[in-house]
C-alpha cells in the first residue's frame, strides 16, 4: 500500500511541474519572441521605406512615414501568431534622420488558476536609427541596381 501512495503522490507532483512550466513558457516565449521580431521587423521596414530618389538628389537618408508604417504591419503580421492579441503603437517616427520607436503590446489570454484569474500584457519598445557610413557613390550605385540607371 505504501508503494500506491508514493506512485500517486510522483503523478500528481509531476502534473504540477507540467502546469507551472506550461504557464511559465507561454509568459517568457512570448516576451522573447516579441522582442526579437519587433527588432528585425523595425530594422527591415526602415530599410524598405528609404526614399532613393531623395538620396540620388541630395545625398540625404529620408525615410518615408507612410509606407514605413504599412512595410512594418504587413511584415509584422506575416509573422505572428493568430493565438494572441497583439497592439502596436508607433511613436516618434522621423523621416531625416531615419528614426522610429514602436511598442507591441502582446496579451497572451486569460489564465484561470482555482477561482482566481491572471490576465497578462506585456510591453515591448522597440527604437531605430537608420544610418549608414557608406559614400553616396556606393549607395547609388546599389540603388541603381534596383531602380534602374541613373541619368546623366
Amino acid at each position: 500500500m505504501k508503494e500506491a501512495m508514493w506512485g500517486y503522490a510522483i503523478l500528481i507532483i509531476g502534473i504540477v511541474v507540467l502546469v507551472v512550466l506550461l504557464l511559465t513558457q507561454r509568459l517568457t516565449t512570448t516576451n522573447e519572441a516579441d522582442y526579437y521580431l519587433g527588432r528585425e521587423v523595425l530594422a527591415a521596414a526602415m530599410v524598405d521605406a528609404v526614399d532613393y530618389g531623395t538620396f540620388r538628389n541630395t545625398g540625404e537618408l529620408v525615410m518615408s512615414k507612410e509606407k514605413f508604417v504599412e512595410i512594418f504591419l504587413r511584415r509584422f503580421a506575416e509573422s505572428v501568431s493568430t493565438l494572441k492579441d497583439y497592439q502596436i503603437d508607433f511613436y516618434d517616427i522621423r523621416e531625416y534622420p531615419p528614426k522610429a520607436s514602436v511598442r507591441i503590446r502582446t496579451n497572451s489570454g486569460v489564465s484561470n488558476v482555482n477561482s482566481d484569474s491572471l490576465d497578462v500584457r506585456i510591453d515591448t519598445l522597440s527604437s531605430g536609427v537608420l544610418e549608414t557610413t557608406l559614400d553616396r557613390e556606393l549607395m547609388i550605385y546599389a540603388a541603381d541596381g534596383i531602380y534602374g540607371k541613373e541619368e546623366e
